[in-house]
Formats: structure tokens, C-alpha cells, sequence
């Protein structure tokens, strides 16, 4: 059955890259989500010392080439833009904005999460079936574990 997390096409996947095909740490939607917050230009290392605060990262800074990487995978697709800030003193950085492809993007991530999150749920229900074992009803996550 498709659904809307699940792309119809190649050209519904190139809309937004990673939509539907890779689950990789989830950047994309991370640091949509990060410069939509912002509301303005940021550069490329405050997006990542912030990154490590979101839910995906869990307070742990992420490889800052990997999001270099996808901040210039996001910039192919149109889904933000950038330009040098050359500043005084000190060095030129590159500042990103979220571009209205952008926005448009993360609110199909909006929905694709909420799937991805029924599917991880059935998932689980599967799995401990597997296992024989009641399904717990507070998992326990590297981050965020409940005592």
C-alpha cells in the first residue's frame, strides 16, 4: 500500500532527497528543522553544535563533515541556499538559509516521521512476538532511558 512515506516515483524522491530512502541518522530533517527554528541565515558550525542537542543526536555533537556533506546534498536539491560571510576579522564561513523547497520538505518529513514511527512501532510488536515476550511499554533508549 502506498502511503505519503513512501515516494510514487524518482521524481517525488528527488523532491526531498532522503525522504523514504534512508533513515541515516536522519540529518535532513534535523537540520531543516534547526534552520526553520532560526528563521535566518546560520552557519554551518552552529548548525551543528546544535544539532547535537536535537533528538536525533541526543547531546552528542555530530560528525561535522557528515552534516557539511548534507547541508551541500540539501543545497543541490534546492532545499537551502548559502553564501559567504566575510567577515573583518577572522575567517569566511558559509551561511545556509532555508529555501520555500525547504519548508515545503520538512513538512513531508512531518508526515514520513509519524509513519516511520508507526512502522518502528509494528516493528517492535513483531519482534518481541518473536521473542515471546511482552512488549514493554517504556523502552529503553541510549538517550532519554527512564530509570
Amino acid at each position: 500500500m502506498w502511503s505519503s512515506c513512501h515516494p510514487k516515483s524518482d521524481e517525488d524522491l528527488k523532491e526531498c532527497a532522503e525522504l523514504g530512502k534512508s533513515l541515516n541518522r536522519l540529518s535532513q530533517p534535523t537540520i531543516l528543522t534547526l534552520l526553520a527554528q532560526e528563521g535566518k541565515p546560520m552557519h554551518g558550525y552552529i548548525i551543528v553544535q546544535r544539532a547535537a542537542h536535537s533528538p536525533m543526536f541526543g547531546g552528542t555533537k555530530p560528525d561535522a563533515t557528515g552534516i557539511y556533506r548534507a547541508l551541500k546534498r540539501m543545497e543541490e536539491s534546492g532545499l537551502v541556499t548559502s553564501e559567504w560571510d566575510t567577515p573583518e576579522e577572522g575567517s569566511a564561513k558559509r551561511l545556509f538559509t532555508l529555501t520555500e523547497k525547504g519548508y515545503c520538505c520538512l513538512r513531508r518529513w512531518i508526515d514520513a516521521l509519524a509513519c516511520y514511527s508507526l512502522t518502528l512501532q509494528e516493528l517492535r510488536i513483531e519482534a518481541s512476538e518473536a521473542l515471546g515476550i511482552e512488549l514493554p511499554d517504556t523502552p529503553v533508549c541510549s538517550h532519554g532511558a527512564v530509570e
